[in-house]
């Protein structure tokens, strides 16, 4: 099948599936955000990904609803300019789930998930506790993709506090088997990393 977008426009949710089936594994960030009134926030996006090391620069894209609503995620960041973001990891995938369920606009997700919060230096958003790997973030830009019904916002946020457990991080590789990183496929699946294979790039 080949398809002319302009001339054959496919439906959003059409989209979404061949899109979201096909541009994976991808790595999910878990971001904690909140409000001026400081109501926590936390959902998980696998719209993500590393854009810049020096400076650190993450992004995520949260869609709009079917409703073309924005997320909490993007409402706060508009008052509150920080977030955290943790990576996605089997051993708390249960509570990342719960956390994708939408809530009323001020609950607090990490109370829904039964979730820890602790102190992350540099920002005032607080992180996942028990999540071995967080990043402190200040935001960047946010570019809108348009105003419809699952349009994408790319969010860019600059790395200002790293958390990571001694286990995980020994100041020059990351443990794989510690981290257990989980990655989004389509619909309901995800991946883990237990099968791995290696290859030299070339010179």
């Amino acid at each position: 099948m080949d398809v002319l977008l302009e001339k054959a426009p496919l439906s959003a949710g059409v989209l979404y599936r061949l899109l979201s089936g096909s541009v994976c594994p991808r790595p999910i960030a878990w971001v904690a955000t909140q409000d001026k009134r400081g109501n926590a926030n936390l959902a998980p996006f696998s719209f993500f990904n590393v854009a810049s090391i020096d400076p650190p620069v993450l992004a995520f894209s949260p869609l709009l609803d079917g409703s073309a609503q924005p997320k909490d995620t993007l409402r706060n960041l508009n008052e509150v300019e920080e977030c955290v973001v943790h990576v996605g990891t089997e051993g708390l995938i249960e509570a990342l789930n719960t956390t994708s369920a939408s809530l009323p606009r001020g609950e607090d997700e990490f109370v829904l998930a039964g979730l820890e919060k602790a102190a992350m230096p540099g920002v005032s958003v607080p992180r996942i506790a028990a999540a071995p790997v967080a990043f402190g973030c200040k935001l960047v830009d946010v570019i809108r993709f348009g105003d419809r019904p699952l349009a994408g916002s790319l969010v860019l946020v600059q790395v200002v506090a790293i958390h990571a457990d001694d286990s995980v991080w020994d100041g020059r590789h990351v443990n794989m088997e510690i981290l257990q990183p989980i990655g989004r496929l389509a619909g309901s699946d995800y991946v883990r990393i237990t099968d791995r294979f290696s290859i030299e790039r070339p010179a």
